[in-house]
């Protein structure tokens, strides 16, 4: 899957909006859903900058919505669409999401060990509206380039691009300090 092919946030928010009053189901493996008492525990908006093996600077955004199942069944059916997207807009009242950011559902179980996926096709199944969740892949950005990847027969090194072209300098970015909730301090 490249990315092209991956689902943007303001796409998928427009798939759920579209249809409010279905039963919002999560499909992650052939035949297994995230069971019915699933909540969406949080919203994550994660930007994302990474220098690859050939040095070049990526960047992009990424939002990643984390499914939960409790140990205990709660319920026998999923929450509906218009659920999923009042929580959405609990989440967007403090976070602004960006629509162009790319999607991921983050989810684990005791059969399926905790990870992020892409959401693909939503499938309409009477009540259910399916997302059919892909799973996701490392990828060598040298490759998709038109560069190599290892040592050439020229001696080139790992994923030096085919043309050449100036190395990005990246700097190092001083980040706020946030205040920790520490146990005990009534804060949690």
């Amino acid at each position: 899957m490249n990315n092209m092919d991956l689902m943007t946030w303001g796409t998928f928010k427009e798939k759920l909006t579209a249809h409010p009053y279905m039963v919002l189901q999560f499909q992650y493996a052939e035949g297994h859903w995230v069971d019915a008492s699933y909540h969406i525990t949080e919203i994550k908006q994660a930007p994302i900058t990474s220098v690859d093996c050939g040095g070049v600077l990526n960047a992009w955004t990424e939002i990643i919505v984390q499914l939960w199942e409790p140990a205990g069944k709660e319920q026998s059916r999923a929450m509906e669409v218009s659920k999923a997207l009042a929580i959405v807009g609990v989440v967007e009242k403090s976070l602004p999401l960006n629509p162009s950011a790319i999607v991921k559902i983050e989810f684990g179980n005791s059969q399926f060990d905790t990870r992020q996926m892409f959401p693909g096709e939503f499938i309409q199944e009477g009540e259910n509206l399916v997302v059919n969740l892909i799973p996701d892949a490392t990828q060598c950005k040298a490759i998709g380039r038109g560069g190599s990847c290892g040592t050439t027969a020229a001696g080139k090194e790992c994923c030096e691009d085919s043309v050449t072209q100036p190395k990005k300098k990246v700097e190092m970015v001083k980040l706020a300090t946030v205040e920790v909730c520490e146990p005990g301090s009534g804060c949690c």
